[in-house]
């Protein structure tokens, strides 16, 4: 038995902030105070708040240490592992109470999450099956196997409400259900962990701290469709959660978890790993399956669906890694569990990355119809520097944006469709005024232009057209008459296009048309980019009653754009300014402005 217990974040957030060097100092420092008996380190996945790592956490008082470095342990270790005193300076700040220790379930982050995809990142080692088993991990297959046939296990799905977390939010039971009804000599289960947004880290988040439950979840799939063969099709940029996974279905083989005769039950299911090339369009479910083939990823027309003619031309099912990480709870709890969360067409919860201009960035899990104003400001921590929020840009290059003004809009799948965006995978970039909403559709579709396989021409061409007046646009070189062909465009692309990402791609040009049209007014018009982004619509000034005549920013300057004699008012030639802003930048009096 340990006395305490240490639990490092080894998600790839706090890896990448050298959480692998603090838990090997960690071990040697316990070993060297002869304390590797009475303190057990565990490597955990992702706790969230991935803006305060490397987080450790030490039961059981349950100290929250945040932006902990590698010189930080032998204090920890002393004191607090050897002494009893907490390092008060290490503490998350909202975890402090007086002297004692307010549970994480507490803080504004956590209070109003509800975690079912996320319940064990952060709680147990992905690594050790036993932790998983220990979390009452595959009793739900064993229920399945044992108890129920394959059509209740559908059925439970069904009256459970959970919709495809990937971005379209087809009921998931219905989706089974098709699959179950075909027969064949062969089918599959596919799981979808190519997640290609920008900015989103949900699926990689629960393979890198709970691959178990997706294994799990695969088989029950597999037991309630007829298929004994699945494939995690997980993209090769993912290599914590790749190398996870495959000890994962390692370890469920050894126990007799995966292979032949699960439980004794007759039913037998394997699993197999492919690594994507980061291709964006294979995360549309006909070209993953088309790559997991080993062929170029091109999406197939449909119909057939993949229920009838999937992957090898079998019978496919495909879900992400989100929706499959809800099925071993609904089965184990039931269907009213999981619907009793959300809302009455969206059930359950919904995770998203919370990323852009947030304070508390980082990984939630919250019950579907939770308003935006919720998840930015209680959650969130709100917008930096004081700065006010303007956007928040949900589904990545396939979503479109919710405006200031919508900010207590319920989050679920119907809300979004009604104001022109959509769920997507879970992405949710918040902007403030700083932003300017035309740079952020071109950004976007920058994205999908690059990622279009071109096989079909609407995408292929339409969406460089897009880009090509965005450009003009924001060059200042363009006319209404642009404005009016962008949005016939858009339209066009979106009617036209073969699968979900040409159909998707104008979203963020057409969302940010609805609630932010004066901005593309102002740069078609005024010439001018009211967020001062645009660098064609720029103009560097020097104010005269402000400027020292210190000559920092003329020294700075890399083009020689700023002249003017010492302790005297200088000046910007607009004609060499190649607007790098590092006079802006560098000016001490707020001398220099942008407009």
């Amino acid at each position: 038995m340990y006395r305490s217990h240490v639990l490092v974040c080894g998600g790839t957030g706090c890896t990448s902030s050298h959480s692998a060097e603090i838990i090997e100092a960690l071990e040697n420092e316990l070993k060297n105070r002869g304390l590797e008996n009475e303190v057990k380190v565990i490597k955990t996945g992702c706790f969230g708040l991935c803006a305060l790592g490397p987080i450790m956490i030490v039961y059981p008082e349950g100290c929250f240490y945040s932006e902990v470095k590698v010189d930080d342990v032998p204090e920890i270790v002393e004191e607090h592992l050897l002494k009893g005193r907490m390092v008060k300076r290490l503490l998350y700040d909202e975890t402090v109470r007086k002297d004692e220790i307010k549970p994480l379930s507490e803080t504004n982050f956590y209070k109003k999450q509800h975690r079912v995809a996320l319940r064990n990142c952060g709680v147990i080692d992905p690594e050790n099956i036993e932790e998983y088993i220990a979390m009452d991990g595959y009793q739900a297959l064993a229920k399945c196997l044992t108890e129920l046939k394959p059509e209740d296990v559908i059925q439970i799905v069904k009256d459970s409400g959970l919709r495809g977390r990937g971005g379209g939010g087809f009921p998931t039971g219905l989706k089974w259900s098709f699959t179950a009804k075909n027969s064949a000599d062969q089918k599959y289960v596919v799981c979808n962990a190519d997640e290609g947004d920008p900015g989103a880290f949900m699926d990689r988040s629960v393979l890198e701290g709970d691959p178990h439950c997706i294994v799990e979840a695969m088989t029950i799939c597999g037991y309630a469709t007829g298929a004994t063969e699945g494939y995690v099709y997980v993209r090769a940029e993912y290599p914590i959660a790749v190398h996870r996974l495959e000890i994962a279905i390692q370890q469920a083989k050894e126990n007799g978890l995966l292979g032949k005769n699960i439980f004794n039950s007759g039913f037998d299911f394997d699993l197999h790993v492919r690594l994507g090339a980061g291709a964006f369009v294979c995360g549309e479910e006909t070209a993953l399956m088309t790559s997991i083939e080993g062929n170029r990823g091109e999406p197939r027309p449909r119909p057939p669906y993949p229920a009838v003619k999937g992957l090898f031309a079998k019978p496919t099912t495909e879900n992400n890694v989100e929706t499959f990480a809800n099925i071993p709870q609904i089965v184990l709890h039931g269907a009213e569990f999981f619907n009793s969360m959300g809302t009455e067409k969206s059930s359950g919860t919904k995770v998203f990355a919370l990323g852009g201009k947030i304070n508390n960035t980082g990984l939630v899990e919250v019950p579907m119809g939770t308003t935006l104003r919720e998840i930015i400001e209680d959650i969130g921590g709100g917008i930096p520097n004081g700065k006010k929020f303007k956007a928040a840009q949900t589904g990545g290059p396939s979503g479109g944006c919710i405006p200031a003004s919508l900010i207590d809009t319920p989050i679920d799948y119907d809300n979004l469709t009604a104001i022109g965006c959509m769920m997507g995978s879970g992405g949710l970039i918040v902007m403030d005024e700083d932003n300017c909403m035309v740079d952020i559709a071109k950004f976007f579709l920058d994205f999908t232009v690059d990622e279009s396989c071109g096989k079909c021409t609407p995408c292929r061409i339409g969406t460089k057209r897009m880009r090509e007046l965005l450009e003009k646009i924001t060059d200042g070189k363009a006319t209404m008459d642009d404005l009016d062909e962008l949005e016939k465009l858009a339209y066009y692309i979106k009617d036209n296009s073969l699968c979900g990402l040409g159909q998707t791609a104008p979203n963020p040009v057409l969302a940010t048309l609805r609630f932010f049209k004066d901005e593309y007014i102002a740069h078609v018009v005024d010439k001018k980019c009211p967020a001062g982004v645009c660098k064609n619509l720029l103009k560097y000034t020097i104010d005269a009653d402000k400027c020292k005549g210190c000559t920092a920013c003329a020294r700075k300057c890399p083009v020689g754009a700023i002249s003017g004699t010492v302790k005297e008012p200088h000046t910007i030639d607009s004609n060499k300014c190649i607007k790098c802003g590092v006079c802006m930048d560098t000016c001490r009096f707020g001398a220099i402005s942008k407009k």
